[in-house]
């Protein structure tokens, strides 16, 4: 799981995320999303044509197992390089490499929590994650990122509540006053989609 290399970008979305506690948040109106065009789907991360797609990185940015080691394999042998110079990035924070032999342009590397319990700041740190990653990709200049379900493999997240933290987290963004017109949940297995169909994302 991994970061990049030359000039990159970080971001950090731990202040918003301290704010929200895990299904303490207000429902959202229709007009509250209108810059996000959410959508789940079953698919291969590595083959999405999209500005950004993110990584489910460890805080060392090294190659990992699961999505990070595909990722890794995809892109190639640059993208390792271009995490070792980066020099790590904490729990909850993202930064950004080129996508190198991937077809995203480029590839941002988020740091989610391992599970603990759920009483170790779990929740906040994974919406910290997905709120840092959508920071970044905003500096970016990205109209669409696509998104891996972070800390729910190795890491060991139970599922729903990663996707609820999830989509709550893309739901209330403030990406610097930016738009996101496409973000698509890359999902691995059936079981994830359906997670993410029963908190109302639709293809």
């Amino acid at each position: 799981m991994g970061c990049g290399s030359g000039p990159h970008v970080s971001g950090n979305g731990n202040a918003r995320a301290d704010a929200r506690a895990l299904g303490n948040e207000p429902a959202i109106a229709p007009e509250q999303t209108a810059s996000f065009m959410i959508r789940a789907q079953l698919a291969d991360i590595t083959t999405l044509r999209v500005d950004a797609i993110v990584n489910a990185a460890n805080e060392q940015l090294v190659p990992g197992g699961g999505v990070c080691g595909a990722i890794h394999r995809a892109a190639g042998p640059e993208l390792a390089r271009a995490c070792r110079a980066l020099g790590g990035c904490p729990t909850g924070s993202a930064k950004a490499t080129p996508g190198f032999a991937l077809p995203a342009t480029h590839v941002i590397h988020a740091v989610g929590p391992i599970w603990q319990g759920g009483d170790k700041g779990e929740a906040a740190l994974l919406r910290s994650a997905y709120t840092a990653s959508l920071q970044v990709a905003s500096e970016l200049g990205c109209r669409s990122i696509a998104f891996p379900a972070i800390s729910t493999g190795i890491y060991g997240y139970p599922l729903a509540d990663a996707t609820r933290i999830a989509v709550q987290a893309m739901r209330v963004a403030e990406v610097g006053g930016a738009k996101m017109p496409e973000v698509i949940i890359a999902c691995f297995s059936e079981d994830v989609l359906r997670a993410y169909r029963s908190e109302g994302v639709t293809e």
